[in-house]
Formats: C-alpha cells, sequence, structure tokens
C-alpha cells in the first residue's frame, strides 16, 4: 500500500473474533471460558488434569497458581500468527518517527528503548512478571484476611486442611487471572496500555496483529494508526525512564493497599440472625433459604490504605494525560486523522478498556476511572502558562507533580509554577551575587570602576587647590596684622 510513511503495514487479519463493535474496546466479560456449562466442565477438567503438576513447581503455590492462569490464558489465546518481517519494519519505522516528531513537544528525551513488536502469546510471556509482582501482594493479603475473618473456632478446625484449603485459593486466584490475562492479551495493543508499566524496562513494545483489526473498524489507514499507537508507548516510555520513581510509586501503591485490605462480615452475620435458623421449623428455614438466595452474601472488601488507591487513580491519570497531550500536539499537525483517533482512544477507556478496569480484573483492586480528559488540559494550560520546559520539570519528584484537588483546580497548581518561577528568578540572582562574592568580586563593572577613580582623582585635585587658596589667604592677611601689631 502506499502511503507517506515510507513503509507499508499489512491490513490483513485472519482472525474476524478480534473484531467488535468499540475498536479500541477490552471486552472483561468475553472471550474462552465464560460461554456456558460445557466451557466450565473443560475448565474445571482441565484444572484437575493439571493439579499435580501445578502443586509441585514454584508457581503453582503461594497466594496465587500462576501455572494455571497461564495454561488457561494460553487455551484461551491459541494459536498465533508469527510476526512478520514486513510487520517489524513498519513497527521499528513507526517508532522511529514518532520520536522525531515528540521531540518538539517535550523536553524529556527519548527513551533509547529497544523497539519490538509482539503478537498476543509474546505480550502474555514478557508481561507477567510486572503482573506477578502487582497481583502477589493483593492475593496475599486478601487470603489472609480471608482467614483473619473467621470465627477462632473455624480456624482451630481448619488446622489439618489449612494447606490444602491455601492451594484452593490459589488455584481459584489463578483461573480468574488466566480468563483475564487471555482477554487483555488479544485486546493489548502494546507493552503499557493505559498506563500500566506492565511490559520489560527499556522496551517499546507494539502489537501490530491487534492493531490492524482496530484499523478496519476506524476506517484510518492503518499505517496511520500503527504511527499514532508507536506514539502513545514511545512518550509513557519517555516518562518511565526518565521518572524513576514512577513505576516503582505504581507498583508500591498496589502494595501500600494490599497491605491493608480487610473483610467485613459483618452484614452476613446480622442476616444470619435476622433469619432466625435455629427455629427448628422446615417452613421458616425454608423461607429463610429462598430470603438468603436474593440478598448479596459476598464478603465486603475495603482497606486501611484507601489513600493509596486515589494516589494511584491520580497518578494514572496524570501519566496518560500527559502522553494524549503530547502525542496531539506532535501529531495533529502531521496526521489528519488524529482527533479521530484520540475520540477512539478515548471511547476506549470510556467503554472498559481502562486502566481500572484492568486493575479490578486482573490485580483485584477497585477504583474510580482516572480523569484522563482533566488531566490532559491541566497539562495543556501549564504549558501555555510556564512553556514545556517548565511543565515537564514537575515530573523531577513525586513532589512536584500536581495532585487529585488539582485535577478539579488546575488554576491552583499553574498559579504554584508561576510563583516557583518567580522564585527561580531570585534564586539565581543570589547564587551569581554569591558566587561573585567567593571570588573576591564586588560586583562593580569596569566603567563603575574608571568613574570612581576619576571622580576620586577630581576630589584630590580640588583639595589641592582648596589648600593652596587657603595658603595664600594666610600670606595676605599675615603682614597686616604684624603692621597693626607695629603701629600700637
Amino acid at each position: 500500500m502506499s502511503n507517506g510513511f515510507g513503509f507499508s503495514f499489512n491490513n490483513d487479519d485472519d482472525d474476524e473474533n478480534n473484531r467488535n463493535n468499540n475498536p479500541f474496546g477490552f471486552n472483561f466479560g468475553s472471550g474462552a471460558g465464560g460461554g456456558g456449562l460445557g466451557d466450565m466442565l473443560n475448565q474445571f477438567g482441565a484444572m484437575l488434569s493439571g493439579m499435580g503438576s501445578s502443586m509441585n513447581s514454584p508457581d503453582g503455590s503461594g497466594p496465587v497458581n500462576y501455572d494455571m492462569a497461564e495454561r488457561i490464558a494460553r487455551q484461551q489465546l491459541g494459536s498465533e500468527k508469527p510476526i512478520s518481517d514486513e510487520d517489524k519494519r513498519a513497527v521499528e519505522e513507526s517508532v522511529r518517527l514518532a520520536e522525531l516528531w515528540i521531540d518538539e513537544h517535550t523536553s524529556l528525551p527519548t527513551a533509547s528503548a529497544s523497539t519490538q513488536a509482539w503478537n498476543a502469546q509474546t505480550w502474555l510471556n514478557e508481561t507477567m512478571p510486572m503482573w506477578k509482582r502487582m497481583v502477589s501482594p493483593v492475593a496475599q493479603h486478601m487470603a489472609d484476611a480471608q482467614l483473619e475473618s473467621l470465627p477462632e473456632e473455624a480456624r482451630e478446625m481448619m488446622g489439618p486442611i489449612a494447606n490444602m484449603m491455601t492451594q484452593m485459593s490459589g488455584m481459584n486466584f489463578g483461573m480468574q487471572l488466566g480468563h483475564a490475562l487471555g482477554d487483555l492479551a488479544r485486546q493489548a495493543l502494546t507493552g503499557s496500555d493505559f498506563g500500566l508499566p506492565v511490559a520489560p524496562a527499556g522496551v517499546n513494545a507494539i502489537l501490530p496483529h491487534n492493531i490492524q483489526s482496530i484499523a478496519r473498524d476506524l476506517k484510518v489507514p492503518s499505517q496511520e494508526v500503527l504511527v499514532y499507537i508507536a506514539a502513545r508507548e514511545a512518550a509513557r516510555q519517555r516518562l518511565f525512564k526518565h521518572v524513576p520513581w514512577l513505576v516503582e510509586r505504581l507498583v508500591s501503591s498496589v502494595e501500600e493497599y494490599a497491605i491493608g485490605l480487610e473483610i467485613d462480615t459483618s452484614h452476613l452475620e446480622e442476616a444470619t440472625r435476622e433469619l432466625n435458623l435455629e427455629s427448628g421449623d422446615p417452613e421458616a428455614i425454608q423461607d429463610a433459604i429462598g430470603k438468603l438466595q436474593g440478598m448479596d452474601l459476598s464478603p465486603r472488601i475495603t482497606s486501611r490504605n484507601a489513600a493509596a488507591v486515589t494516589r494511584l487513580e491520580t497518578l494514572l491519570a496524570l501519566v496518560e494525560g500527559w502522553v494524549e497531550y503530547v502525542v496531539n500536539e506532535a501529531l495533529s499537525t502531521r496526521i489528519p486523522s488524529t482527533p479521530a483517533m484520540a475520540r477512539a482512544w478515548q471511547n476506549r477507556r470510556n467503554s472498559g478498556g481502562s486502566a481500572e478496569k484492568a486493575f479490578a480484573k486482573v490485580v483485584g483492586i477497585e477504583f474510580g476511572a482516572p480523569n484522563v480528559e482533566a488531566a490532559a488540559e491541566l497539562w495543556r494550560r501549564s504549558t501555555i502558562a510556564v512553556g514545556v520546559d517548565k511543565r515537564d520539570h514537575v515530573w523531577d519528584h513525586p513532589d512536584f507533580i500536581p495532585s487529585a484537588e488539582h485535577l478539579e483546580n488546575p488554576a491552583a497548581f499553574i498559579d504554584g509554577l508561576l510563583d516557583d518561577e518567580s522564585t527561580d528568578d531570585f534564586d539565581a540572582e543570589f547564587a551569581k551575587l554569591e558566587e561573585m562574592l567567593r571570588n573576591g568580586e564586588t560586583g562593580v563593572s569596569e566603567d563603575d570602576e574608571a568613574k570612581k577613580a576619576q571622580d576620586s582623582e577630581a576630589d584630590s585635585s580640588s583639595d589641592a587647590e582648596n589648600k593652596d587658596e587657603k595658603d595664600d589667604k594666610d600670606g595676605e592677611s599675615g603682614p597686616s596684622d604684624s603692621s597693626g601689631s607695629d603701629e600700637k
């Protein structure tokens, strides 16, 4: 296909199942395993058949059975087409082009990351280490909270079978994780969709097969979609590389939330008391069972560290808002379809393909949708007020970045930037003066020194003239006084 980018990009896709009404959408509730009783029985059979090997492997024990998770995810994905050399070249050229355009709109240098073209199976392999790091603490603390929520008598009775219960819980987590990762792998477009740094550090990962399927639905040339997606990934990698605290802050927020997990079962105890199951009346018991079926009996999961979730929401919004603003500025004058692709990306977030859905499904944390549009507007107004360099210096330290309140009131954040700018000017002048004093300089220019010397010389001449004039006067008055004295 002829295009203005200098490379071709295959727009064919043999897998029609990847097409959906929302071209950028994650369908978390669909996919293999969600279809019916037959699928459920097949999964249960696969689970039982793999129990022996899974339990004995390092990834088969612990709070999550990762062996089972990977097996289920791969079953969902099925066979994957390998990445062609043509697609690899297209991905590399797209990232190279995007990097050149982004350079003009940020002071953060390129991440110098390696560019890789992945299929869904590769995405699963390469992102699993980071998923494990985020999922494990949540699952472990969830298991501990479940055990602590039981009455002491129940915990004592579970003693002999505690290990078996842990293994069953790990299998349950593994099954859920496997289905979620299978869905994500089919829908992912890059290695860090929606600000989640799940790809290995220093890698620009692009999934051309998944991008090809959405390009048709957008009715936008596939090369333009590829460059747009590559630009978003390249922009994120600049943040992840040159903002060293960013990735750790994202992950530590998950870990902090997990440490404070609690399970509230008070509503279950209250419901049990109201049902009066101890009456022994069969009719009353049957009526109670009917009431139970209509009640929400799931435990209520909370965290003492709820503030960690707010920080996570805000940080994800700031990352994606910055990426959105910078990429749109870099591409809008070069690719006419940029506004259409930006709207499609927003639709992806709004219709379910978003960070909060991924965390809820995979990691197990539920939080509100990050306000990416508000964050993008904050970065836009900051750029106008203080320029690109000052805007990007905000990422130098976590204490400098906007808060959740600033997303609602960006003027307060921008006022702070302007105040800092005035303070910086004063600090620069003060530092210059200190340096001059250390070097023994007076801070007076050569012209000022020459003028001072001339003034000093003029003063000396004036003093000499005044002295001569005084001496003359004294000489004149001397004989007169003497003469007067003789007459007397």
